[in-house]
């Protein structure tokens, strides 16, 4: 199995780390050649910088050969400002970036004050996770075919859509491989990543 990282921005070094104790060969994904050189069963695009990454995306002529990618239903992980480029909408912001993902997103929201924390909550039927938050956006609004897999004080911080899946946090910066392991059966294309 082959998992390609978006490492343009952001933490992308962490969730190869995580990805690589489950026995996945990672791709660094820098340039379109590494698209094409490398056949990929899924993609991570990490946290960090949305508009950044956005903006690299295209100056990198990355974005419309991974928009096609995960339209075409490659298994796609989107982590806090991944989460954000897999958005159909943003709150109260006209960016749209892949715009793949039937959702409102709320950028930075948790506020200055609450800009980043750690918490343990329930995602999906995998049991209690640890969650790191660092200037984290969460899930304002899901279409009726977006499955919510995980809340933290009644909002939003999980999804899955199809091929994809999102978080508002960063399981790569914890020691729990739970996301990865979710992400990975669905590469797997198994029915339903978790069993209750």
């Amino acid at each position: 199995m082959t998992v390609g990282v978006l490492a343009v921005q952001g933490a992308f070094s962490e969730h190869i780390t995580a990805l690589k104790q489950l026995g996945v060969h990672c791709i660094e994904i820098r340039k379109p050649a590494d698209l094409t050189n490398h056949p990929l069963d899924g993609l991570v695009l990490p946290g960090g910088e949305s508009t950044v990454i956005g903006k690299l995306l295209r100056e990198l002529a990355l974005f419309e050969p991974l928009k096609d990618l995960i339209q075409a239903g490659l298994p796609v992980l989107g982590t806090c400002a991944g989460l954000i480029l897999l958005a159909g909408q943003i709150a109260e912001d006209d960016t749209i970036h892949f715009g793949t993902m039937n959702m409102v997103a709320r950028r930075n929201a948790y506020g200055r004050q609450l800009g980043s924390f750690q918490t343990e909550a329930e995602f999906d039927a995998c049991g209690t996770i640890p969650m790191v938050f660092i200037r984290a956006p969460y899930i304002e609004s899901v279409g009726v075919d977006v499955e919510i897999l995980a809340r933290v004080d009644n909002h939003i911080v999980a999804a899955r859509q199809d091929n994809m899946v999102v978080t508002s946090f960063h399981p790569e910066l914890t020691a729990d491989l739970t996301v990865h392991q979710y992400f990975l059966r669905l590469v797997q294309q198994k029915a339903k990543p978790c069993v209750a």
